[in-house]
């Protein structure tokens, strides 16, 4: 059984002095939350303040993205062997706003996921849709080619080692979020084509999540759904009691008897 995880990303938000007060609270309202894993992505000036915190506790510090090359003449640029040894598990890696802002291309993705599984860290890969997309009936073929693109040359073995995050780009900060039966009807697809490339073993075992406007109030519809194993989480994440609701979801019969 998939053990649920929830991630919270925090994006270019917090000084450390706010990104410690705010974990310090996660840490305490969290501490009973044992059937879930808990991610939290800080910026990248909080991570090892964040990390020290986290230390005593089951929650789980990551980046919000990383560069291919471990280290180089990249300036600006931070390396997933950076992040683990500032004390790391995971990064997000190919999130709607890097593909969309920085035009971050599903070859450089690839490259990122390659690293940080070299690390031998959490990579979760994001995938999703514009709305112009989906409303050219587009939305599969994209979720196709950035699954099969950003997971290029990763094995069945490395896949223990990866969590997809289906995140429709047109529910990013927008308030907006894909209903229950549509975000199931691609985390579904997903699954089938993991199985496809992989295996069944593969697809059964991996973890796909939502993001897109998650919210204490559309978490428990969205957990209901068989293929969708979290969320990664954004606004809602900055705030203790939100995030603290989002990860105590009441959890749905097929999930019961995940492991603790």
């Amino acid at each position: 059984m998939r053990k649920p995880l929830i991630a919270g990303n925090w994006k270019l938000h917090h000084s450390i002095d706010e990104a410690q007060t705010l974990v310090h609270e996660l840490c305490e309202k969290l501490a009973d939350v044992r059937n879930s894993d808990i991610l939290l992505a800080p910026s990248f000036t909080s991570i090892p303040a964040v990390a020290q915190i986290c230390a005593s506790s089951h929650i789980k510090v990551g980046g919000q993205n990383c560069y291919p090359e471990p280290q180089g003449a990249f300036t600006g640029e931070v390396s997933a062997l950076q992040l683990k040894d500032a004390g790391c598990e995971f990064a997000i890696l190919g999130h709607s706003e890097r593909r969309q802002i920085f035009k971050e291309d599903d070859t450089f993705i690839n490259a990122k996921v390659h690293a940080v599984l070299e690390q031998g860290m959490l990579a979760i890969l994001c995938v999703g849709e514009t709305l112009e997309q989906r409303e050219n009936d587009e939305l599969f073929e994209v979720i196709n080619n950035q699954i099969q693109l950003g997971l290029h040359n990763v094995n069945a073995e490395q896949m223990e080692n990866v969590a997809i995050a289906y995140e429709p780009i047109w529910a990013i900060g927008t308030g907006k979020t894909a209903s229950s039966d549509d975000a199931a009807e691609v985390h579904a697809y997903i699954r089938g084509l993991l199985h496809g490339v992989y295996s069944a073993q593969v697809a059964q075992n991996i973890r796909i999540i939502y993001g897109g406007s998650v919210k204490p109030d559309n978490i428990s519809s969205l957990m209901a759904q068989a293929d969708i194993d979290g969320a990664l989480v954004g606004g809602a994440s900055l705030k203790a009691a939100d995030f603290a609701a989002i990860a105590n979801f009441p959890r749905p019969l097929h999930m019961a008897s995940a492991n603790p």
